[in-house]
């Protein structure tokens, strides 16, 4: 099962593509803005993920693809990279794989001389790392 968090992933990543969540049979599109606020989502993508939810009958979906956010958080659907792209998809744990990418009509993805889109990214957890990887180098060297 894909959890809220990994389908809230999915859907970051894909809006940061340009991909819209279509709901109430494609009248309304929904596509924040600002996706992310320093490590954290942006209040706008909370927002839109609430607005998203609200609707646990209904048809909201990335556009290009055939499950809804419903049937994604559903007991049938995991996350995983697509082959062409890398980027989370959704997949049937039991069953055949979903049939198509929401890459697949994105004619200049994908593109390696441009960023991938990512997740929220704590600055000072990631630095805290570098320097332990550092001095755990310069202890090494100072031992030999």
């Amino acid at each position: 099962m894909a959890s809220p968090n990994e389908v809230k992933k999915y859907l970051a990543h894909w809006f940061q593509l340009g991909k819209h969540v279509l709901i109430n049979q494609g009248k309304t599109r929904i596509l924040p803005e600002q996706i992310f606020t320093g490590d954290h989502y942006s209040q706008e993508f909370e927002d839109c993920w609430q607005q998203i939810i609200a609707h646990p009958h209904s048809d909201a979906y990335i556009e290009g693809t055939d499950q809804t956010i419903a049937d994604l958080l559903s007991t049938e659907w995991e996350m995983i990279s697509c082959a062409r792209c890398t980027m989370p998809v959704p997949i049937r744990y039991v069953g055949l794989p979903a049939a198509i990418c929401p890459c697949h009509d994105l004619e200049n993805w994908p593109n390696d001389e441009l960023p991938y889109p990512n997740c929220p990214v704590d600055n000072q957890v990631h630095l805290a790392r570098i320097r332990y990887q550092l001095l755990n180098r310069f202890e090494a060297e100072k031992s030999k």
